[in-house]
């Protein structure tokens, strides 16, 4: 008998490639799912224990919430017993918005709102001077004792500088009962119809008392009515001026500066928040950022003329209201539309970037008369604007896009809030202060911060410097003390990514849930692993299951429970091989167990390759953090970038070197980080950029049409005889477009029932089978198989059909050499599994022609990827490297470090501790520098 407190058994999981699994996983443990990609890890952890447990959350809904939240598929499993809630902590879930940074994901943002709202000092945008507030009996006590014996006035201030006559205005506070005014400095009587000059700016405040001063009760009563009356008026701000002076004196409810007389309203969390309009600096709506049009963007080429396309946006001449517009300018500037746009004069320029409106007449020397002409032209730059502003039209948003730039917000300096907000200060900073400082300098200034703070201010924040601390540390202790809370989340990588969600879940000190996480030891530093781990322990120890799908030697080898999935993937894969402790999967045959005890490995290459002899050169650059660096580049060998996480790496190499090479070869638009020069481009002839976004995850997508092979397959099969007969063309054999496919279930294979709230079932289309195209497709054959049975070859079997069309071959072959034959041409992308959609993407880059100057820039491609993927994926670039390209490899993984012939170690810490090159030069070389982490763990991995 099981003991379901105990350990969570899962009986007949067929999800996907499992065949018919049973598994006992115990619960309260570090549990470890390892094997090959593809072998059907995440089908187990994800898609059955996953799926089931929020499929039992959404149950226990009423059928009518249900409805709304569509229904969750019952995965393919005979049953699951001992599930408690589930979290999964994937790669993929951080939000795309640009509004989200790491601050609003951890809610240590949140916490910094509430404590600059309630603990802030506010001080004056103009003169820097602290803002005071006061009751209205402090201003009566403040007034009694500052002007006793004097005369005064008590003025409300109505209107600050701005334009305007005021008549109405003046006719209302009449009306109110006032007599006098006081109008840019001079007391006046309100008289019937009075009006100010409307093209000035003005000053304007309500003459509410005239009094003296003295210590009597009749004027103590007056004083409080009258200073109620301009607090009303003067929205909670009054003025006192003495009789015979200039100068007033202000006095404010609210934050209000004592000699200027500005006002704040009252901080709260909102004040702070770059996603309410209350915070938010107006410019750029809290973004940090605008799109300003680039003139080089419009006139690329300013030796062509008008007429021959030279403004890019209109493109060549035609007969158009635009180019009319600009016919006009032209003959009232004095040049021809055939003239290169760099001889036109500057003011003409100025009207067609900015538009103008005026009137002229010209001479008609043809005629012998005068005739007018009228100019009224918005300027390309203002349509472009106007268009990217308003257009209800994704496509013409993007249009607009494409001659723009991106740029930090000139009002706010990038820091998103309106200047009010960034006049509070906790400390002698602002919020924008802490949200740019790194998570380790922001521990420090959290670590002495009741020293600064005194009495009601430290009573208040006390509570909140707590919860920050232990968020803050929360962060540290999964590696992540680089990032700072001003990142936006979209530039985090997929672990990291996972590691503050991971952040968040340990805050939550959350019992008796069962965690599922998606190799988190992704883009960590091998020095960083040993806190990832403990994190995890101490989930576990507080009460938590842990199940983490991983391929890390040291994850592997600390965990509780080892389940190894095989023997090999894909089809061949979905089966338990062995699971237990982790020193009894080493006792067992299997991959994993000969990698981890060494039986295996992936050999030391006898000698590094020397290269071509040629490098490229990159200096100065000093983006992020990066101070000042300056590498050369090895032409002809493997360049593994190495270096804790947050180093700058990315920024290096993703960030600067892609960018430039873009631009010189493919004439890309990404502006590159800031860096002084590059020498060398010109021996090579291209760069490919393989990196770590997602491939389509549509049930549309699949290899073949990702690669692109299918579009070459689809053109062959038009080209059979009997296709040319019937008048077939590529798009024939299209399971996406009308024509070729089943109608029925429109090319996809399957019908969609609806259950209303119970889950969709999918169904086998009735009139295909399941083979998405009508029967006149499936009639033209290409030795002998239809387009669907093509569909169905697994790349093994079609790399030896397509053996003689090399266009389809080369492509086919890329794939099978990253160790992918076993998947189908036509298999979902919804169903592959990580690892399996990063060589997807691998072999598509790969398959492209080389020219052998070719230049790769590779981002972690280890991802996802079991040892032995790695073996396979390492013999594929050592070939291209052998072929006489370079590829440059940002990597974490020794397995693939140690391979490299040349390498550039970035640190020696994370953010700001980093952005220097500690060491470089062969493995063997790196070693001796003592500092270096990678050279520590190098040393270990290469036996010396």
């Amino acid at each position: 008998m099981i003991n379901y407190e105990e350990n969570i058994e899962v009986k007949g999981a067929r999800v996907h490639n499992l065949k018919n699994i049973d598994v006992t996983i115990p619960r309260e443990k570090l549990v470890v799912i390892t094997g090959l990609s593809g072998s059907g890890k995440s089908s187990l952890a994800f898609d059955t224990i996953y799926a089931e447990g929020q499929r039992r959350y959404i149950e226990t809904f009423s059928v009518y919430a249900r409805q709304f939240l569509g229904g969750l598929e019952r995965p393919d499993v005979d049953k699951i017993d001992g599930l408690s809630p589930v979290i999964a902590i994937e790669q993929k879930t951080t939000s795309k918005s640009p509004r989200s940074t790491v601050g609003t994901i951890t809610e240590i943002y949140d916490f910094l709102r509430l404590l600059f709202a309630r603990a802030g000092d506010a001080y004056s945008y103009n003169t820097g001077e602290k803002m005071v507030s006061y009751s209205d009996e402090q201003i009566k006590d403040l007034i009694k004792a500052d002007y006793d014996g004097k005369k005064i006035n008590i003025l409300a201030p109505i209107i600050k500088s701005r334009k305007g006559h005021y008549r109405e205005l003046f006719e209302q506070i009449a009306k109110q009962g006032f007599v006098k005014v006081r109008v840019d400095g001079v007391v006046v009587d309100i008289t019937k119809g009075m009006k100010v000059d409307r093209y000035k700016t003005h000053d304007i405040e309500i003459v509410i008392d005239r009094l003296k001063v003295s210590d009597t009760e009749d004027l103590d009563k007056r004083l409080s009515e009258s200073i109620n009356t301009a607090m009303y008026s003067g929205d909670n701000v009054l003025m006192v001026l003495e009789e015979g002076t200039k100068e007033p004196r202000y006095f404010s409810r609210d934050l209000m500066c004592p000699s200027t007389g500005i006002s704040y309203p009252s901080p709260e969390p909102n004040t702070f928040s770059f996603n309410s309009p209350k915070g938010m600096c107006p410019h750029c709506n809290g973004l940090g950022h605008v799109h300003e049009v680039n003139e080089l963007k419009i006139f690329p080429n300013k030796k062509l003329s008008i007429k021959a396309g030279g403004i890019a946006p209109l493109g060549e001449y035609k007969k158009s209201w635009a180019f009319k517009q600009i016919e006009t300018i032209a003959q009232r500037y004095d040049f021809e539309l055939t003239d290169p746009i760099s001889s036109i004069p500057e003011e003409a320029m100025q009207i067609l970037l900015n538009g103008g409106a005026e009137s002229f007449e010209v001479d008609s020397k043809t005629l012998g008369v005068k005739r007018s002409y009228k100019i009224d032209y918005e300027g390309i730059s203002n349509f472009i604007k106007s268009q990217f502003d308003e257009a209800a039209s994704t496509s013409i948003k993007r249009w607009a896009k494409e001659y723009m730039d991106k740029v930090i917000c000139p009002t706010c300096e990038g820091s998103r809030l309106r200047k009010e907000s960034l006049n509070f200060k906790v400390d002698e900073k602002n919020i924008a202060d802490l949200a740019h400082l790194d998570i380790a300098e922001l521990a420090d200034f959290f670590a002495d911060l009741e020293k600064t703070l005194k009495g009601n201010q430290l009573k208040i924040a006390e509570e909140i410097i707590k919860e920050i601390r232990t968020r803050i540390q929360f962060l540290l202790d999964v590696g992540l003390d680089y990032l700072s809370l001003n990142r936006s989340s979209k530039s985090l990588s997929g672990g990291e990514a996972q590691r503050i969600r991971l952040a968040t879940q340990i805050g939550s000190q959350l019992v008796g849930v069962l965690y599922i996480l998606d190799e988190p030891s992704i883009g960590l530093h091998q020095r960083d692993n040993d806190r990832l781990i403990k994190s995890l322990e101490s989930l576990r120890d507080i009460g938590n299951s842990v199940i983490v799908v991983e391929h890390d030697r040291d994850m592997i080898e600390r965990a509780d429970h080892v389940i190894d999935i095989g023997p090999k993937a894909g089809r061949h894969g979905g089966e338990i091989i062995s699971q237990g402790l982790p020193k009894d999967l080493k006792k067992e045959n299997t991959l994993t167990a000969d990698y981890i005890t060494g039986k295996k490995e992936i050999a030391v290459p006898k000698k590094r390759r020397k290269g071509n002899g040629k490098k490229v050169t990159l200096s100065g650059c000093t983006g992020n953090n990066l101070k000042n660096v300056s590498i050369d580049l090895p032409l002809g060998q493997m360049i593994g970038v190495t270096g804790v996480s947050g180093s700058g790496k990315s920024t290096l190499i993703n960030e600067t070197l892609y960018p430039i090479m873009n631009a010189h070869y493919f004439n890309g638009v990404k502006k590159p980080m800031p860096y002084k020069k590059i020498k060398g481009l010109e021996h090579i002839d291209k760069v490919i950029d393989i990196n770590q976004s997602p491939i389509g995850r549509t049930p549309r997508s699949n290899p073949a049409t990702y690669t692109g092979v299918f579009s070459e397959i689809r053109s062959l099969f038009a080209k059979t005889p009997e296709a040319a007969i019937r008048g077939y063309k590529p798009g024939r054999f299209s399971f996406n477009v009308q024509g070729g496919r089943c109608e029925t279930c429109q090319g996809g294979g399957l019908r969609v029932i609806e259950m209303n709230f119970l889950p969709d079932v999918y169904v086998e289309c009735e009139t295909c089978n399941g083979k998405r195209f009508n029967r006149e497709t499936l009639e033209i054959r290409y030795k002998g198989k239809s387009i669907s049975d093509v569909l169905e070859m697994t790349i093994n079997e079609a790399v030896d059909f397509f053996e003689l069309i090399p266009k389809i071959h080369r492509k086919l072959k890329t794939i099978q050499d990253v160790g992918l034959g076993y998947i189908s041409l036509g298999q979902q992308s919804t169903t592959l599994s990580g690892g399996e959609a990063q060589r997807i993407k691998l072999a598509t880059e790969l398959s492209k022609r080389d020219t052998g100057n070719t230049f790769y820039i590779l981002d972690e491609p280890t991802t996802g990827l079991h040892f032995e993927d790695i073996r396979v994926l390492m013999e594929v670039l050592n070939r291209l490297v052998d072929k006489g390209n370079t590829i440059l490899v940002i990597e974490h993984n020794m397995d693939v470090i140690k391979m490299a012939d040349y390498i550039i170690d970035i640190g020696y810490e994370g953010g700001r501790g980093g952005g220097m090159v500690v060491a470089k030069g062969t493995p063997e070389a790196i070693l001796k520098d003592k500092k270096s982490y990678t050279a520590k763990f190098l040393r270990k991995e290469l036996q010396l």
